[in-house]
């Protein structure tokens, strides 16, 4: 059995009513609309996010989990999926995941639309059921998401990013939706325990931290990973290796750096030599050290949670963060 189908292990009957109702959310009357959602739902990824609200839920009640918890995770499913569809459509990306993404099979224009209409879904689920806890909970989400991808275009353009900098473009465009589907998990069995959903919020953010760093360190790997070595310097993107080199870096190799990114970020050789640099002044070393201070803080949140087998599969998602090889 894999990681991922261990962590599912306890919750397998959640996830599977979980697809039903999903599935359910997303009906149109539009034909085309059906169509695209299908399609969509048969090409989902490893669902991570709803089973962060699932395990969540469960671990924190012993009462389970409610109709609340169901469509928490739904509005979390149908946000993310309009923000990954609009993604697509701002990066002119043609695959998703290894399949055709829906601006490449059917051209920008329905992409955005059903982007929003996802969106629209998600909102509603919320509003028809009375969950404005919730709500309140994913809004907050999509603007953070929204302001991270344009803090981070920002500050590419001058390339001035600071590691203070850097960690809040992170937290606002990876973490926080990890922060919500926890805190949302909390919210939607225990709507009165504040310092709980927060408690919860603050563990899928340290998460959503570690998980962003460890996408940051495959720019740096060959192997089996989902996106190519160095495309991160191709996209001009200041990430936590190259933001350290270029701090700790004599002026002279910090102009060099920079201008490797600035002005030949398509060079493959140069590429190759700025992650030579990076790795050799100690930049991934001190990447992961910090993606595992991410994790042991998150580790330590669950402490005093009772014994369970839903505290276990919430630290072995923790720990699976850090250890994926993709």
């Amino acid at each position: 059995m894999n990681t991922v189908d261990q962590i599912k292990q306890p919750i397998l009957q959640e996830m599977e009513l979980f697809e039903k109702k999903f599935h359910k959310s997303m009906a149109s009357k539009v034909a085309l609309l059906n169509r695209i959602t299908y399609y969509i739902v048969n090409r989902k990824g490893k669902q991570m996010r709803p089973m962060f609200v699932f395990l969540t839920a469960k671990m924190v009640s012993s009462e389970g989990v409610n109709e609340r918890t169901y469509r928490g995770a739904s509005v979390i499913e149908l946000i993310h999926t309009a923000t990954l569809v609009h993604d697509d459509v701002v990066d002119d990306s043609n695959k998703r995941r290894g399949f055709f993404s829906l601006n490449a099979l059917w051209k920008n224009k329905i992409a955005v639309l059903v982007g929003d209409y996802l969106l629209s879904k998600g909102l509603l689920l919320s509003i028809d059921n009375g969950d404005f806890d919730l709500l309140r909970i994913i809004s907050v989400a999509v603007r953070e998401m929204s302001e991270g991808e344009l803090l981070q275009i920002e500050k590419a353009r001058r390339l001035d990013i600071t590691e203070e900098v850097y960690y809040e473009i992170i937290r606002q465009k990876t973490a926080t939706l990890i922060a919500a589907c926890c805190s949302l998990g909390a919210a939607a069995v225990k709507p009165e325990d504040t310092d709980l959903i927060e408690r919860m919020r603050k563990f899928g953010e340290l998460i959503g931290m570690a998980f962003q760093i460890k996408d940051d360190l495959f720019d740096y790997t060959d192997g089996p990973i989902g996106k190519p070595t160095g495309i991160d310097i191709k996209e001009q993107k200041m990430t936590l290796p190259l933001i350290y080199t270029l701090n700790t870096a004599t002026s002279k190799e910090r102009k060099w750096l920079i201008n490797s990114v600035k002005n030949h970020n398509t060079d493959k050789k140069r590429v190759r030599e700025v992650i030579t640099f990076v790795k050799e002044h100690g930049g991934l070393v001190y990447a992961e050290n910090k993606m595992i201070a991410f994790q042991q803080e998150a580790l330590a949140l669950l402490h005093d949670f009772p014994t369970s087998v839903y505290k276990d599969s919430l630290i072995l998602m923790v720990n699976y963060v850090i250890a994926r090889k993709k």
